[in-house]
């Protein structure tokens, strides 16, 4: 039997992509866990992880390469929008959130097993020159 690789350490997109907003007092000057130095206050009562309140997002706590190996350096300690952001497939359910981060550098949407078995029956009639071209373009 083979381990299976969660497909988050090799994509981090989410972590690229979306801005990580929570409530100050998860941070530890409130009493929480997330490191206060890599927050910023967004207003008196929402932060946000430092480098992902921007045009162009990238959280402070990640580390590696989008699309190649990641992994975040606060992971036990991270806010609680990081905690409930759910892969695309996760237990078989579709996130197009997800989608739309992987979509944004140019990785393909995960597999949703029931949804997946779909496209590919309907892929399979569709004549297709370019094998991307079923894929949503943000």
């Amino acid at each position: 039997m083979s381990a299976e690789i969660n497909p988050c350490v090799s994509c981090g997109a989410c972590c690229a992509y979306f801005r990580v907003s929570f409530y100050w007092s998860e941070a530890k000057d409130g009493g929480g866990t997330v490191p206060s130095a890599m927050t910023e206050q967004v207003t008196p009562f929402i932060s946000c992880m430092s480098g992902t309140n921007g045009k162009s997002s990238r959280c402070i706590a990640l580390q590696g390469e989008v699309g190649q190996s990641v992994s975040c350096s606060i992971y036990d300690d991270r806010p609680p929008p990081c905690h409930e952001f759910e892969q695309s497939g996760a237990a078989g359910i579709h996130n197009p959130y997800c989608d739309r981060a992987r979509a944004h550098y140019g990785l393909p949407p995960l597999p949703v097993d029931n949804i997946e078995v779909i496209r590919l029956e309907e892929i399979s009639r569709w004549p297709m020159t370019d094998p991307t071209a079923h894929h949503n373009k943000v």
